[in-house]
């Protein structure tokens, strides 16, 4: 029983980690060198904050998709989507939401149209939305479906805080909040700079990221938590591990030897000393030291807002004497 709910909990884990819990995404492990990347602004959008509808859109992964009339009935299939279309002040118009959409507290009072098992097709086409923000290349059955129903669907799979910035930008033109998005972009970008700033000229400090603990998975070269350890000033130890999100041994953990361990909170029986009590840890720097973390899980693993916090998170368990 005890092996059942182990393996329940990792397919969990890996369904919110890697999948982005609940996007309707193509089941394609190559499919990033398929994707245009978007393009990265580092600026507030320069759009006209006046908008004409119908207008043409290209989501993060190249899709030209055209918005008849400015969204009154928008549905969100991502958390950090979810995020942002609030943080645009468009929650008068969230009609459907995922049952992880649980920030800010307002979304929990929403249509659910989709959980771990899969997606509600039929709830969301009753719902008669006039627009769908996904996670992930969009799937081609989804896809199929959405057309038939004449539903425009825009795409988004940001990897960095820039491409949160750019899809924070792309989402507000969709959705007729250009003004929304270039306070929102500004306060982000000035937060991030502040939390940069800080951190030049600390000593980098090497850096390991537990995505999961059985087996051990880190976070590699290309993934989320990748870009925030570089921004803190820190390197990680995984980055040259293959994949964005691989396996670990022990073996290569005690050889690279990390400064700061990093986790997320995200299971009740995961705790600095349990952590640190694993058999082999006690030869590991960050173990000796007791510069192991617990991090908010749904704010340094959602693209989206509250992104920089997650970025402060991080530096201040790097370099916590510059935050003093």
């Amino acid at each position: 029983m005890k092996k059942n709910l182990k393996n329940i909990s990792f397919f969990l884990a890996l369904m919110l980690i890697l999948v982005g819990a609940i996007g309707c995404t193509q089941d394609n492990t190559d499919s990033g060198q398929n994707i245009k990347p978007p393009v990265i602004r580092d600026e507030v959008n320069d759009e006209a904050q006046a908008l004409e509808f119908p207008l043409e859109i290209e989501d993060g992964f190249g899709n030209i998709v055209t918005i008849e009339e400015a969204p009154e009935r928008i549905i969100s299939l991502m958390p950090s989507h979810t995020e942002i279309l609030y943080a645009l002040e468009l929650g008068n118009k969230i009609i459907g939401v995922t049952a992880f959409c649980d920030y800010p507290a307002e979304a929990l009072e929403v249509e659910k149209i989709g959980d771990y098992m899969g997606t509600n097709f039929e709830k969301i086409i009753e719902l008669e939305p006039d627009l769908i923000v996904n996670y992930g290349e969009l799937d081609p059955d989804a896809s199929q479906i959405f057309s038939n129903a004449s539903i425009p669907v825009i795409s988004f799979m940001p990897e960095s805080i820039d491409e949160v910035i750019e899809t924070i930008n792309q989402i507000a033109i969709a959705t007729d909040s250009v003004e929304e998005g270039n306070i929102l972009v500004k306060n982000m970008m000035e937060k991030r700079d502040e939390i940069v700033a800080k951190v030049q000229g600390t000593d980098t400090v090497k850096v390991f990221y537990e995505v999961w603990h059985d087996p051990l998975m880190a976070a590699g070269s290309g993934s989320f938590m990748d870009s925030l350890i570089n921004l803190a000033n820190g390197t990680n130890i995984a980055s040259d591990a293959e994949g964005a999100y691989p396996n670990y041994d022990i073996e290569q953990l005690v050889e690279n030897d990390p400064e700061v361990y990093l986790t997320a909170n995200d299971l009740p029986e995961k705790t600095v000393e349990s952590i640190s009590a694993r058999p082999g840890y006690e030869n590991i720097t960050a173990i000796k030291n007791e510069d192991v973390y617990l991090l908010d899980g749904n704010i340094i693993s959602r693209s989206g807002p509250r992104i920089v916090e997650g970025l402060e998170l991080v530096a201040r368990a790097l370099h916590p004497e510059v935050f003093e």
